[in-house]
């Protein structure tokens, strides 16, 4: 990839206070390009404090637009060659595409970390969350059926196919995990649940603190921390004061990641509520820590970052949550047998094989433009 210029268009960067594991992703995949000789340019939305450009860890940053008007920008950056003259461009389709197939003629490569079938109606109740959804599940599959796409796991592959992609178009590559900082905090001595991720509707907190007001008879000491940030935050307090647990629940807000660890290192298990994830970053980071996760199977990227029975437990109703974090919290030795797999299961991953395998990704579709 040396001397090959990549753009990546996304509707965030992990500065931005709604960035998440598939920004961390994205930049972690961006500078092992640029360690390798390739001139990477990262566009994502603006954002209070941002800079117009900047350049972190050898990749240069672009920030333009809003939420909603990023897609326009980054169409248009490209369109007119403001973002320089890619060798290849990296669609990050997060539910919707910057379109870029029709902005440049390089290939383009589509990265989609999860599909959102279930999340429109949820975050987007209405017209909105419909046209969301017909893009992601009819345009989207047309403008892009020529192109190469990369998916977080085997779980997404699946769900790609169900919208028409040709599973042979796309390649999967797994999240690496940072190894675990060191951190001199042991486990709590009391009964703890750690909750990481933004707190958007979606990620469904409320069913971590509602296992907490469903546990305290048995588990008086039981406590909740709900690690991020997100325009969900205020809900998620009002609905520990309505179930009676605000003395159980401790909203940590966003922390630094040397934070972030040593509440891992603190925590019994990682409760995953989430309604979709396309693998689940704090999983396999909790994970390092010898933390195992309680998950819903239908969340998809649960079934390969949680190995069911070895590294964590996988549920299917709320039901079944609330009583495999019990069996957890309550059972020593299954904990610790969990926890030991959770530490294997992390290790198998590294940031080095995410970074070669896009490489190779990229470097493949440069080559095979080049011999048509």
């Amino acid at each position: 990839m040396r001397g090959r210029h990549v753009v990546f268009t996304s509707w965030r960067d992990t500065l931005n206070p709604e960035g998440g594991g598939a920004e961390r992703y994205l930049e972690q995949v961006a500078a092992g390009l640029a360690a390798q000789g390739a001139r990477v340019t990262v566009f994502s939305a603006a954002y209070p404090g941002a800079p117009r450009s900047e350049v972190r860890d050898g990749v240069r940053h672009v920030h333009a637009g809003t939420k909603t008007t990023v897609y326009l920008w980054g169409f248009w950056l490209l369109l007119t060659g403001r973002l320089g003259r890619p060798d290849v461009v990296v669609d990050v389709q997060n539910g919707l595409p910057f379109l870029t197939r029709f902005a440049v003629r390089c290939p383009v490569v589509v990265l989609v970390h999860h599909v959102h079938r279930e999340q429109w109606p949820v975050v987007y109740p209405g017209v909105t969350g419909r046209f969301g959804w017909w893009v992601e599940r009819w345009l989207a599959p047309r403008v892009y059926r020529r192109s190469r796409y990369v998916a977080v796991s085997e779980a997404t592959r699946d769900e790609l196919a169900e919208l028409g992609v040709d599973p042979e178009r796309v390649t999967v590559v797994h999240n690496g995990t940072d190894p675990a900082a060191p951190t001199d905090v042991e486990r709590a001595t009391v009964p703890t649940i750690c909750v990481v991720g933004r707190l958007v509707p979606h990620k469904q907190v409320e069913q971590a603190i509602d296992a907490v007001a469903l546990l305290r008879g048995t588990l008086p000491d039981l406590r909740l921390v709900v690690v991020g940030s997100g325009w969900w935050a205020a809900e998620l307090v009002d609905h520990a004061e309505a179930r009676g647990v605000t003395d159980a629940v401790v909203f940590a807000g966003q922390v630094d990641e040397q934070r972030k660890h040593d509440l891992y290192a603190s925590s019994w298990v990682m409760a995953v509520p989430s309604l979709k994830e396309g693998w689940g970053l704090v999983i396999v980071e909790a994970g390092s820590h010898g933390v195992p996760t309680v998950a819903y199977a239908a969340a998809g990227g649960t079934r390969e970052s949680v190995l069911d029975g070895e590294s964590g437990l996988l549920v299917d109703t709320f039901d079944e949550f609330a009583e495999a974090l019990r069996r957890v919290l309550t059972d020593e030795a299954l904990r610790s047998r969990l926890g030991a797999g959770a530490r294997l299961r992390a290790g198998e991953f590294t940031w080095e094989q995410a970074q070669s395998t896009f490489a190779r990704v990229l470097a493949g579709e440069i080559s095979s433009r080049r011999t048509r």
